[in-house]
């Protein structure tokens, strides 16, 4: 599925939230599909070109848990698809992932001190809340306190760089807020990226609370006009206080429908847009009446979670080690990207994807023998019996939990015969979209776990966010693993102005995660929409933002 950016799909920004986790598999395309961020496809036209009104129809695999999407809960793709249109913003970002102030909502952002590193952020005056109440710097004051860190009862998603900051502090008025850090923060460019009031971060019980069921309070050119749980059906309207450009829909709907629908809901035209992956479905939406194909590589990967606990089966990172080198990484990419992508590829960084300034292969930790994997099992004390190894009366026997989607379990059954032919059993279990995260993932309740994980025009952000090592506070790091000595480096690379230099430590975190055996990328996802052909502005955005005033139908 799409998860645009918030922290990336944090196209809110991709920086916006915070990385965004989704359990639906993002494939390719029917075809070679340009770099990261040379290009989108949105079928661009000036609003002249559109009619007035329309409701743009579109899924999402699950109804969200929570509508905070800075709470750990709420830090899913379909959360973000739903707040996008409602939230402020602090920058948009265009196909190159060249980010500009979002003058909707800030009159300027600016980095106004590098010592101490200090941003003033100025708020567009005619911004308000829907409830009428002016935004202020009083919300992102609040927000911040929420999000640094300091008090473990916010359950938040990230608290990446809150954590660097000092204070907020009010500047020439109440539009206006300067942000000074007590620690350096490279990516600052990604802090406040959507705000929420102050009345959802006020207090740990408000951030639980407050956004869980519904967006009582919003800011966007949308509001919530209806929630339908019967139904599993979302509506936006317009927002009545909204004071930027007038949307030209008058409706945005979102329903939850299971992935094998999706294709059959753009057939049927129930649907107006849906991620679509796998050859089969690629082109069976391409020859959908009315609808075509638009791509463009996204900063997405789907990635192999580990659960590394303490007291789990693979807590030990030596039989992590052992298991991923068993694990056939290119066959999986070949067998879910053939013929529809050029030429498939293994993601080989955790954070960076190809096409970033950064990207190198960091991977050969667990570069795949199986020969190696089976002597690495015998030294450590599983001992084949039959077909499945044992060791003190324990069998080595796995569980690997995912989306109910055919791509997912296309992949677990490759995974399921490499792990077979080393004497390791894995059981496939798929669970619904709704409860995934909150019942399964977030808990740990897995062995093996497959989900899309979203990037970054920021990509350092995940550092902190995923790969951080805080049993406090675990945020993003749904696999447990970690290091002080790794929390270190994540440290010095946030810390780090420099961009080289960021880069340079980035690449030697990623070395360590790898050799932590955290998690396994898998592919990158070319961004493959399926698109009515008289929408506009709309379909395969890559690292852009999209502008919600200017989606619409032709005339």
């Amino acid at each position: 599925m799409r998860t645009r950016s918030t922290v990336a799909r944090l196209a809110i920004p991709l920086v916006a939230l915070g990385v965004i986790v989704s359990g639906c598999s993002s494939g390719g395309n029917e075809g070679g599909t340009a770099a990261l961020g040379t290009t989108n496809s949105i079928n661009p036209h000036p609003v002249e070109d559109l009619k007035d009104g329309g409701n743009l129809r579109l899924s999402l695999s699950s109804y969200p848990e929570s509508f905070n999407a800075l709470h750990i809960d709420g830090n899913t793709g379909d959360t973000n698809d739903v707040v996008s249109p409602l939230l402020p913003q602090t920058f948009a970002s265009n196909a190159a992932g060249d980010q500009s102030v979002d003058h909707d909502f800030y009159t300027d952002i600016q980095l106004t001190s590098k010592s101490p590193q200090q941003v003033t952020y100025t708020i567009n005056p005619k911004a308000v809340w829907s409830d009428g109440s002016p935004i202020t710097w009083e919300d992102i004051r609040s927000q911040w306190q929420a999000l640094n860190g300091k008090n473990p009862d916010f359950q938040v998603a990230t608290s990446s760089g809150y954590d660097h900051v000092g204070k907020v502090e009010r500047g020439t008025d109440d539009r206006q807020a300067v942000v000074t850090f007590d620690q350096p923060y490279g990516e600052w460019q990604g802090l406040f990226g959507v705000l929420y009031p102050k009345a959802d971060t006020e207090s740990p019980q408000a951030f639980n609370d407050w956004a869980h069921n519904s967006l009582p309070v919003s800011a966007g050119p949308f509001i919530i006009t209806n929630l339908d749980r019967t139904q599993n059906r979302i509506t936006l309207g317009h927002n009545p206080k909204w004071w930027g450009d007038t949307p030209k829909l008058t409706n945005i709907t979102y329903s939850v429908l299971d992935s094998s629908a999706w294709v059959p809901a753009l057939q049927n035209n129930e649907l107006d847009e849906a991620y679509v992956s796998g050859l089969e479905n690629v082109t069976a939406a391409r020859s959908a009446p009315g609808v075509e194909i638009r791509r463009a590589s996204e900063p997405t990967i789907n990635i192999l979670w580990f659960n590394g606990a303490q007291g789990a089966i693979l807590d030990d990172p030596a039989l992590r080690r052992a298991i991923a080198k068993a694990i056939d990484r290119q066959n999986i990419v070949n067998t879910s990207q053939h013929g529809i992508v050029d030429n498939p590829k293994v993601v080989n960084n955790h954070v960076y994807v190809d096409g970033q300034t950064g990207y190198q292969d960091n991977a050969a930790a667990v570069a795949f023998d199986p020969e190696a994997a089976a002597k690495e099992l015998d030294a450590l004390g599983w001992v084949l019996n039959g077909d499945v190894r044992e060791k003190n009366g324990r069998k080595l026997e796995l569980r690997d939990v995912m989306y109910d989607q055919a791509g997912w379990v296309d992949t677990a059954k490759i995974i399921q015969a490499n792990l077979a032919k080393v004497g390791v059993k894995l059981n496939i279990q798929t669970v619904p979209g709704n409860g995934l995260f909150t019942n399964v993932i977030n808990p740990g309740n897995y062995d093996l776990a497959q989900t899309a994980l979203g990037g970054s025009v920021l990509p350092l952000q995940v550092l902190r966010q995923v790969y951080y090592y805080d049993p406090a506070n675990w945020q993003g790091n749904k696999s447990r693993v970690g290091s002080p000595e790794l929390n270190t480096l994540i440290n010095q690379t946030l810390a780090e102005l420099d961009p080289a230099k960021a880069r340079e430590l980035a690449n030697k975190a990623d070395q360590m995660i790898f050799n932590e055996v955290h998690s396994l990328p898998l592919n990158q996802a070319s961004g493959t929409h399926a698109v009515r052909t008289d929408l506009a502005n709309w379909g395969a955005f890559g690292m852009a933002t999209p502008d919600y005033t200017k989606v619409g139908f032709l005339k």
